[in-house]
């Protein structure tokens, strides 16, 4: 599946975020969960978000393709607000993947028609391939699955839109260390071989480690340490970076 706009210079941003904030009412209160973040993120480029529980990395995971919509601030996908977007188009340019796997009745094969009507069987077929699932199971029905093969099924369906960023929302919280292994590879492998944008919310550090990439460090809502994966992890600028790696050595 060829990409759409490949033609993107490799300095503009792909996707970014100016400013970004959200809050929300609680009780008579108000609660800020993502204070004022501005990133860039750009193609073909692997990226992770960590930090602690309640950190605000899922939240700002769901701001990017509008799941949840900023307070303050915007987001641009191609240089264009997001909210100049069909939700519907603009979630098919940014797909994103859910911790637990939610698959519809039917086949696999039914699941990736759902995201993509127009699939021929052949691209039906590559999807498997490109995931690692042996092609009989194209037209197995779901429920016989495990839940690391529904993942697998889940991550074809979102490809099968051929989207520019994959936002994944701790793919792997869900599964046995076998799993994990294997669904890290494939999305750097996915990575690779689509020049998709990936952007992985984890809570494991080392599994930021082993993706590669740039990583963001969220702390109470706010971005306060961004750059290259071990940099960051290993060697923290700021005193919140320092804090989380001393509480991760604990």
């Amino acid at each position: 599946m060829a990409k759409r706009n490949s033609s993107l210079s490799a300095d503009v941003p792909l996707l970014e975020m100016l400013g970004l904030s959200r809050s929300v009412p609680e009780g008579s209160q108000t609660k800020t969960i993502i204070d004022g973040a501005s990133f860039s993120f750009h193609k073909g480029h692997i990226y992770t978000i960590i930090g602690p529980s309640g950190a605000g990395k899922s939240s700002l995971l769901r701001l990017l393709n509008r799941l949840d919509e900023p307070t303050e601030g915007k987001v641009l996908f191609r240089g264009k607000d997001t909210r100049e977007y069909n939700p519907c188009q603009l979630r098919r340019f940014i797909g994103y993947l859910f911790q637990t796997p939610y698959l519809f009745p039917g086949t696999v094969r039914d699941n990736f028609l759902y995201a993509n009507s127009e699939l021929p069987a052949e691209a039906t077929t590559k999807l498997a391939k490109q995931v690692h699932l042996p092609l009989e199971f194209v037209e197995r029905s779901v429920d016989t699955l495990s839940i690391g093969e529904q993942q697998r099924v889940a991550l074809a369906r979102l490809l099968a839109t051929d989207p520019d960023v994959v936002l994944l929302d701790e793919p792997t919280s869900a599964l046995d260390p076998t799993y994990t292994e294997s669904i890290e590879k494939l999305v750097v492998d996915v990575c690779a071989r689509t020049s998709s944008t990936v952007i992985m919310v984890t809570h494991d550090p080392e599994q930021a480690l082993r993706m590669g990439g740039e990583t963001l460090l969220m702390v109470a809502g706010r971005l306060v340490e961004s750059g290259l994966c071990e940099k960051v992890i290993m060697d923290p600028q700021t005193e919140a970076g320092r804090l989380y790696k001393g509480k991760q050595l604990e």
